[in-house]
């Protein structure tokens, strides 16, 4: 398998020649990195007028390798070319790197790049990639991917610092300013370095932290008297910034930094305009142990599930019954000493039976929702309070009142849904849980919910049976004495609920109950659809007015699928209910529906009007049409068939095997469309411009979506 590496953008705040009169103190070796032994020079070539200079070394290396596998490889040093491509009239340096050394049995590149910052002529951006390929080694082939890791990062960690230090060692010898090239028609008689103390030093500039810039906040640097301020920068949108990682999302190792850039990308191209933020993508690579196909995985299911029952609405366009304000015993409370804003749940006082017989089990999974979202809108604040990563809550949990009405099975089973689906939407928000006085009953309820809880959130959990809590180790190990709410013995009015029980009044029938849960839960602008191979799935758009515009927003949900839209001047009759006829394949979905009759010609009684268009697993597509003619427009999903083999003819043994199973010929769609009159479209609150298909608590501050724009001619495509 071929490991990947994608760097954050680095940025010195120094001009790019100096940051390259440094650069150049590294060969033909590096005292900072005991492993470069050597390097001569193979090739180099100067352009007459000086503004290019390309030079390729080789490059000697004593890999940090067991001698005994060495010995079988039969060699001390690992050749390494690395090629310099220098532009000083562009002001870029790209590096190019590939291994000497067992290049048929082991592929490496490498690739950096030092630039001019985009908004900022006086700083220099590096970006670095990498990839490796073990193709065979003599059976050690996991040990030799170890090993160069290993190699690989801890060199990574070094780049900043070698830079840093050859960068002191010039000021160290004076030499605080290099000059730009300039043609030599034009430029002095001779280049050297000064150390001209007039000259300003790039270092004796104070410019605002580019980390705190990506979230719209002033920088704390100061200018000369008089000088004029710097201008207000920042990495590009689409890229992160190393300084902005560490501010803002933590210490990240350099392959948990290119697991989350690797990530993010991959959502960019998939998700344009509409990615989460990127805490939220890192919560889910925490959950896999920074395993990026697992955490692909399930983010694409949450962020699904997000925009299907529309959870990022939830704050601003749900507000909780009265019975959940009265009786549910929750709140937030200050936060804790590291930070993190504290929730707390006095479980023993609520009357979980009488919640769930008044409300029923969805609107309690609502308001957990609720509770969630506002969970991580409280860790955005205080990380820009606090200054440092805050991107989980510690949530206390008082079980005093705890008895066997708790273990009502009704209410347990709401508890287990709930717990369900927290684990699988917000993993990695929990930071801590306190639970005080935990009663004997306790452990019951513990061995009934605890298999469905992650083992990474098992490990924060605390109990403390009685008074355990306020001894060593307790509550004053974590929280600040100042703010213990009262109702532990502490000093702090706690204003959250005290529960209580529910009057039976209140109290609604099994089918009121049922009712309220499809009002509320199923209540979405989304339909879903399943697409066979040999049935694809229609619906049909009657268009009276031309010039009016379809807009359609759409996910993948399972499987590949070609999506097309039709235009016909007869309507296509419904298909006839026949359980042997074609459309019998649609029983096991229930909710595929074909229109185009089979004996229809296309071009003679139905015509397309856009190009196809491939969609493949997980991705989310937005779009719109401005129609032409009046009549009916037929939008269409259909089992995408993959290309047969060029080389033969005969079938593969793998598309034979698939072939007899029905559940690999199954595709899944979630899908909207919305018909707008083309003078109504920019403005519709639910037209494309709309943020009803975007997650718009994930994704502030992350990336802006680009507007959408019609066109008599053509579709507007735009992954969302």
């Amino acid at each position: 398998m071929v490991q990947k590496y994608q760097s954050p953008v680095r940025v010195y705040k120094h001009p790019f020649e100096l940051i390259m009169a440094a650069y150049e103190r590294r060969f033909p070796t590096c005292p900072l990195i005991p492993m470069f032994v050597d390097s001569d020079t193979v090739s180099e070539f100067k352009s007459e007028d000086g503004a290019i200079h390309i030079i390729e070394r080789r490059c000697k290396l004593d890999i940090d390798a067991p001698r005994l596998l060495k010995k079988i490889a039969g060699v001390d040093y690992v050749y390494f070319v690395q090629k310099n491509s220098l532009n000083s009239r562009d002001r870029t340096l790209h590096i190019e790197a590939h291994n000497e050394t067992f290049s048929n049995r082991v592929i490496i590149h490498e690739h950096c790049c030092y630039t001019v910052h985009p908004e900022n002529e006086d700083w220099t951006c590096f970006e670095q990639s990498a990839s490796l390929d073990i193709k065979s080694f003599f059976g050690f082939e996991s040990t030799v991917e170890k090993i160069a890791m290993k190699q690989y990062t801890s060199n990574i960690k070094k780049g900043k610092e070698i830079i840093e230090y050859y960068l002191r060692q010039l000021e160290e010898e004076g030499i605080t300013f290099v000059p730009r090239w300039t043609p030599p028609s034009l430029g002095p008689s001779s280049e050297t370095l000064s150390s001209s103390k007039n000259q300003t030093s790039s270092a004796a500039v104070s410019v605002p932290d580019a980390a705190a810039l990506k979230e719209g906040l002033s920088g704390d640097g100061l200018s000369s008297p008089g000088a004029t301020s710097e201008p207000v920068v920042g990495t590009p949108d689409d890229k992160l910034d190393a300084d902005y990682i560490k501010r803002y999302l933590g210490d990240l190792t350099p392959l948990q930094e290119s697991c989350l850039i690797r990530l993010r990308q991959w959502l960019q191209e998939t998700h344009k305009g509409k990615i989460p933020k990127d805490e939220h993508i890192l919560r889910f690579l925490r959950a896999r142990d920074f395993n990026i196909d697992k955490a692909r995985e399930i983010m694409c299911q949450s962020l699904t599930w997000r925009k299907q029952h529309q959870v990022d609405y939830i704050l601003d366009t749900w507000t909780p019954p009265q019975v959940l304000q009265d009786y549910y015993a929750g709140g937030w409370h200050h936060h804790d000493k590291d930070g993190r804003p504290l929730y707390v749940l006095r479980l023993g006082q609520m009357d979980t039976k009488g919640l769930v017989r008044a409300l029923g089990e969805e609107a309690l999974l609502r308001y957990v929702l609720s509770i969630n979202e506002e969970g991580l809108r409280r860790c955005e604040e205080n990380t820009k309070v606090f200054g440092r990563p805050i991107s989980s809550w510690t949530c206390l949990v008082d079980l005093e009142g705890l008895n066997m009405r708790h273990l009502w099975r009704p209410g347990v089973k709401a508890l287990l849904r709930i717990i369900e689906v927290v684990e699988a939407n917000y993993p990695e928000t929990l930071g801590r849980l306190l639970i005080l006085r935990a009663p004997r009953v306790f452990p019951v309820l513990w061995t009934l919910v605890s298999p469905f809880i992650d083992d990474n959130t098992r490990r924060k959990f605390l109990i403390y049976a009685g008074n355990d809590y306020q001894g060593p180790g307790g509550l004053l190990d974590y929280i600040d004495k100042e703010i213990i709410p009262d109702f532990l013995s502490g000093e702090c009015m706690c204003e959250v609920p005290e529960g209580g029980l529910v009057p039976k009044s209140l109290y609604r029938t099994a089918e009121e109950l049922e009712n309220e849960d499809l009002k509320l839960w199923t209540e979405t602008i989304y339909q879903s659809a399943s697409v066979f191979k040999g049935a694809p799935h229609e619906i049909l758009i009657q268009i009276v007015d031309a010039a009016s515009v379809i807009t359609w927003d759409f996910d993948v949900c399972k499987g590949d699928i070609v999506f097309n839209i039709y235009h016909s001047k007869r309507s296509p009759q419904p298909p006839k209910k026949d359980s042997l006829g074609a459309h019998s394949i649609t029983s096991p979905g229930g909710n595929n529906v074909q229109l185009i009759d089979k004996v229809w010609q296309l071009g003679r009684d139905y015509s397309m009007v856009e190009s196809p268009l491939i969609c493949k697993e997980g991705e989310s597509v937005q779009g719109s049409h401005v129609t032409r003619w009046p009549g009916f427009y037929i939008l269409q999903w259909k089992f995408h068939n993959m290309p047969a083999c060029a080389a033969t003819n005969l079938p593969r043994v793998d598309d034979v095997l698939a072939s007899l199973q029905v559940s690999s010929h199954k595709c899944k769609v979630m899908y909207y469309t919305e018909v707008i009159g083309s003078e109504d479209f920019r403005g519709s609150m639910t037209s494309l411009e709309s943020s009803h298909s975007g997650f718009s608590q994930l994704s502030a501050a992350t990336t802006s979506s680009s507007q959408s724009h019609s066109s008599s001619m053509i579709s507007r495509w735009r992954f969302c």
